[in-house]
């Protein structure tokens, strides 16, 4: 139950669909993206997504939650737990 109203109680997850849409859950941010590689911020750390053709197709950051489409190739995570550091200041270390 979330501790109050503008605190959600999202449950991270992955869904991929032949490796050609993605939906993640459980998002907190969205770090950077282009054609070939997205990064996000989740409840579980940070998530870099590589393939071919990666588009956003949704995001609502009210809701922590993305849909992906493209060819994903790789996923990976960060193993650095989430801080409370600003996600530009975590990605220029």
């Amino acid at each position: 139950m979330p501790l109050d109203d503008k605190t959600p109680n999202w449950r991270h997850q992955l869904i991929l669909v032949d490796r050609e849409e993605m939906t993640v859950d459980g998002v907190v941010n969205l770090g950077s993206f282009d054609e070939r590689e997205i990064v996000i911020e989740t409840e579980h750390g940070m998530l870099q997504i590589k393939g071919e053709g990666l588009n956003i197709k949704q995001l609502n950051l009210d809701k922590g939650n993305i849909v992906i489409e493209g060819t994903v190739k790789s996923l990976a995570y960060d193993d650095e737990p989430r801080s409370k550091k600003g996600l530009l200041e975590r990605l220029l270390k």
